[in-house]
């Protein structure tokens, strides 16, 4: 069998806040296969956050291993990690997070100016994933003429345009309508099953996380329940 892309295995994470150490995650193991939709879920103050943080790389654990392609993140050092970052993961947000005196096209096109790419295959690679994600028509067009969900779509084309191995989501659909969500939903769906994609989703939607093909509940730190979505 194919090795999972995520192996994460006695995973610790706390805070310390006026100093009083806050537990957040105890003892987590979790794998990740290639091209699996998870969905991450639980109250607020369960973790999932954080959770999601430590696997992008945002974070680094008090304890235990977390894997991403055979390489451990918890033991890299910080500028090694943000290189890792940069070439490894895509990240969409709640609230787009787009720069709003920028054009779509140039927001997509934010993470590749780290890169060695030249200006026409960096032009190439954006023009590629605004058509995949149906916003061809609006790349010149800024962040507030655009509505909701295609602000969305951009945020999700500018995730891709590294082709990253790892897409993670955060609440993704949370600040969209029902019908919205759905659409960006099948698009993440989409991303899975056409292009191998392994995405890693924080949500509080039940309906949201049933799109997901997997669903991995925790409770104050702890993971309760790992199900096939739909189960």
């Amino acid at each position: 069998m194919t090795a999972p892309l995520i192996r994460i295995a006695n995973l610790r994470k706390g805070y310390v806040r006026g100093g009083q150490a806050i537990p957040v995650l105890e003892d987590i193991h979790l794998d990740v296969a290639v091209g699996e939709f998870v969905a991450l879920m639980g109250p607020s103050g369960s973790g999932k956050s954080t959770l999601l943080n430590l696997i992008a790389g945002i974070d680094k654990p008090d304890r235990g291993t977390i894997e991403i392609g055979g390489v451990d993140i918890a033991r890299l050092g910080e500028g090694a990690l943000a290189d890792w970052r940069a070439a490894h993961v895509g990240f969409i947000f709640q609230f787009y997070n787009l720069m709003p005196v920028l054009s779509a096209f140039d927001n997509v096109e934010l993470p590749l100016l780290l890169t060695g790419l030249s200006s026409r295959e960096r032009h190439e690679r954006v023009a590629a994933v605004l058509d995949l994600v149906g916003l061809t028509d609006r790349a010149d067009h800024y962040p507030s003429e655009l509505s909701g969900g295609q602000q969305q779509r951009v945020a999700i084309a500018r995730a891709l345009v590294t082709d990253p191995v790892l897409i993670v989501a955060d609440e993704p659909t949370g600040d969209l309508d029902r019908t919205t969500g759905d659409e960006v939903l099948g698009l993440l769906d989409q991303l899975v099953h056409e292009l191998g994609k392994t995405i890693v989703m924080v949500t509080h939607d039940p309906k949201a996380a049933a799109r997901a093909g997997r669903m991995v509940h925790l409770e104050k730190g702890v993971l309760v329940d790992d199900v096939a979505a739909g189960a």
